[in-house]
């Protein structure tokens, strides 16, 4: 491993609100070009974990080495006056200088560069899942951390993102720390998971995690139809639609 290209390191980190435990004893790292992913059922510490790697939370115990500044950062949840004229080209400007170009680039790769005049209340959920990704990778981040990328997208539509997310870290060399409840469509798009139920319940590649006894007694009878689904080698990608596109 070449420490050069490590973006963020957590060491033993935790975080107590009103005297609990939220996380505790969080090792984990994100590299270049590396998809890191944190499962667990809600309430696990998953978006807390990435809030200490951002450098959100500050009073923390363990410790956060961060190689890059160079950060992009798709919350959870956004609030947005649905109600307000705001077109995608508006959006992405919100709060950030961002040049034309950097606009035009970022639509691109994310596939709705014919959106860039459409009214945001207008997306749909994938489309707007999209936007969110195309600002966050505007500036060209190495870090990118997302959480809970692909809300209020069925299923086909998840696989499309997950594959696009791959063709992000790819195309940028960025390193990824994702989020996600459900290992089952990450899998092929993922280099290392981390299995949080308040603590790191196991590590390892999706393949060991989803072999791992605690993972399945924290996924039951879903964690047992995972190593399938994991050794079906994909022949096709997916369109924005969910629509299969043959390679």
């Amino acid at each position: 491993m070449n420490s050069d290209n490590i973006l963020v390191k957590l060491n033993n980190v935790g975080f107590r609100q009103n005297e609990k435990y939220l996380v505790e004893g969080v090792s984990l790292q994100v590299e270049k070009g590396k998809i890191i992913t944190l499962i667990g059922p809600n309430g696990s510490g998953k978006s807390t974990t990435a809030k200490i790697a951002l450098g959100i939370y500050k009073n923390i115990e363990g410790s956060v080495e961060k190689y890059t500044n160079k950060i992009g950062y798709v919350p959870q949840k956004i609030s947005i006056d649905w109600t307000l004229p705001l077109r995608v080209s508006d959006f992405m400007i919100l709060t950030d200088n961002i040049k034309n170009n950097e606009i035009n680039d970022a639509l691109s790769l994310t596939g709705v560069m014919h959106l860039k005049n459409k009214n945001l209340g207008n997306l749909s959920g994938g489309e707007f899942q999209r936007v969110l990704l195309a600002r966050a990778i505007s500036k060209k981040p190495e870090l990118l951390v997302l959480d809970e990328p692909v809300q209020g997208v069925d299923y086909a539509g998840e696989i499309a993102l997950y594959e696009l997310i791959k063709k992000i870290s790819d195309t940028l060399n960025c390193g990824i720390l994702l989020i996600s409840h459900d290992l089952h469509t990450v899998m092929t798009a993922t280099d290392h998971v981390v299995c949080l139920n308040g603590h790191v319940c196991c590590s390892g590649s999706p393949i060991d995690v989803a072999k791992n006894n605690e993972y399945k007694t924290l996924f039951g009878e879903q964690a047992s139809q995972i190593l399938s689904v994991y050794e079906h080698k994909h022949d096709h990608e997916h369109s924005i639609e969910g629509d299969i596109k043959k390679n």
